[in-house]
């Protein structure tokens, strides 16, 4: 009889013990998913995102209102969610910085995905894929190939802190970099003829040449490298990197994300609304 109570004890001990455990562990997943920036977003009724202004992502068109891939996204991304968007527009060099200091919700501004900025923040999958060309100064650089321009007495510019920067030199490690602020003061560099070239993503550089023919020229029409852009997100989140992997994956395969992409990035129907040296 002893030996049976001694046995019903600690059954029922190691019973509250598996109890609790699982309380615990129920909690734990409460305070994660109640921790996740999508609850501070349905709280807030309104999604905060970081961008930056650069052609065709997002841009300001002649009334002063943002439009571009991106804002597309973005406002269908919340409408979805069924809350308000408010854009936060940002120097690029401080995007990340900022999307860590709680400024914002989420960054949707063509970022790609990098082993460095995926040491910071997390990435979902892509939902656009890109790369970056060049446009170069005919004064300049006229009859230059691709491989003319890594040479010392070549200047290039482009956007600090982004993919242009880190692809002009890799490619092009005899050039000199002259960076800045964003896709705008780059191409200003470049038109104002103190650069024979800029990197920006496509199909920005090609836009930039067909804009100014008796000014610029693009040496190839092939990419110079190519990128997976993804929304990236603070750590320590895998509800809100869930569901906007899930929403990404659900507009792909029903096709919305490239009918919005193909009209931004393959037509210029939009073209007349905008100043394409943004």
């Amino acid at each position: 009889m002893k030996f049976s109570r001694i046995v019903k004890s600690v059954v029922g001990a190691a019973a509250i013990s598996l109890m609790a455990a699982t309380g615990a562990q129920a909690d734990v997943k409460q305070d994660l998913s109640s921790s996740s920036v999508l609850e501070d977003i349905k709280k807030r009724g309104v999604m905060r995102v970081g961008m930056s202004t650069f052609v065709p992502w997002a841009m300001r068109n002649k009334a002063g209102d943002l439009v571009g891939f991106e804002i597309d996204v973005a406002k269908k991304l919340a409408s979805d969610m069924e809350v308000d968007v408010e854009f936060v527009p940002t120097a690029w060099s401080g995007i990340i910085p900022a999307l860590i200091a709680g400024k914002f919700d989420v960054i949707i501004g063509g970022m790609s995905i990098t082993p460095q900025r995926n040491l910071t923040v997390n990435f979902t999958i892509p939902y656009a894929h890109s790369g970056q060309q060049m446009v170069a100064n005919k004064a300049l650089a006229e009859g230059f190939s691709v491989e003319d321009f890594n040479a010392s007495s070549v200047t290039i510019a482009c956007r600090r802190g982004a993919t242009p920067c880190q692809a002009a030199q890799k490619l092009f490690p005899k050039a000199s970099l002259r960076r800045f602020d964003d896709d705008a003061q780059a191409f200003q560099e470049v038109a104002n003829g103190n650069a024979h070239a800029t990197i920006s993503s496509a199909p920005k550089p090609r836009f930039w040449s067909l804009q100014y023919p008796g000014k610029l020229f693009m040496p190839t029409e092939e990419n110079l490298t190519t990128g997976d852009e993804a929304f990236a997100l603070r750590k320590g989140d895998p509800d809100a990197v869930n569901f906007f992997s899930n929403w990404i994956l659900v507009h792909t395969s029903n096709g919305w994300l490239k009918e919005t992409h193909d009209f931004w990035f393959k037509t210029q129907e939009w073209a007349g609304d905008v100043e394409l040296s943004q």
